[in-house]
């Protein structure tokens, strides 16, 4: 398995590439409409044709490049389906993986952030990760004061779906605004402070409504 992490800056986003060496499908997780040429630089470099474009859910940070990207090199566009998005071409859920060549994407629904938030769960020989969008972040979590979001929900997404998987698997999240760029269940689980075993519920959701942060930037283009 072919596997890159990539990050943009001004929203402090990462997103990924996923592909397939024998068939040279790839999926791109997450793009950031300004890292458009970057992102198809990388693809040819590697030799891959990008099969799928795959968002966690629709942000409000940044302008995702999945049109663009279609337009450009007929990519599929894959959304979680509740969102019913009719320009998506793709509706993923837990019972409609994604698939590109070899490659296998697990949705996983973790409401929370947004009310149609899904992480994706994928595994090599050797290893297995986890794309948890603005669900999990390395000690933290995203917001949940707009887009359907919810802390009880963000909860029970993060406790009783993310912190079951494995200790070893890998969390690669969606953003992180202190350059970290990996961490794992079982660091997580052990000293996340807003989600980590020593958090109650009562006490996330008061943590979470007593943030105070700014409205996003681009959440009205977006």
């Amino acid at each position: 398995m072919i596997f890159r992490q990539l990050f943009e800056p001004q929203s402090s986003t990462y997103t990924y590439l996923i592909g397939c060496p024998k068939s040279g499908r790839a999926v791109l997780v997450d793009p950031v409409l300004e890292t458009l040429e970057r992102d198809l630089e990388l693809i040819a470099e590697l030799g891959l044709k990008l099969a799928f474009t795959l968002e966690t859910h629709i942000h409000a940070d940044h302008l995702t490049s999945a049109f663009r990207l279609s337009a450009v090199t007929g990519s599929q566009i894959a959304v979680p389906a509740i969102c019913g998005l009719e320009c998506a071409t793709i509706g993923v859920s837990e019972e409609r993986p994604l698939e590109a060549g070899s490659v296998a994407i697990q949705p996983i629904f973790t409401p929370g952030h947004t009310d149609h938030h899904h992480c994706y769960l994928i595994e090599d020989k050797s290893w297995s990760a986890v794309l948890t969008g603005d669900c999990l972040l390395i000690d933290g979590c995203g917001r949940t004061d707009f887009q359907g979001g919810d802390a009880t929900a963000m909860f029970g997404s993060v406790r009783d779906r993310l912190f079951t998987l494995a200790g070893g698997t890998l969390v690669y999240p969606g953003h992180d605004y202190q350059g970290r760029r990996v961490s794992s269940i079982a660091q997580e689980r052990a000293r996340n402070p807003r989600l980590g075993e020593a958090m109650s519920l009562a006490g996330f959701v008061e943590c979470m409504a007593n943030l105070d942060l700014p409205y996003p930037r681009k959440i009205d283009i977006a």
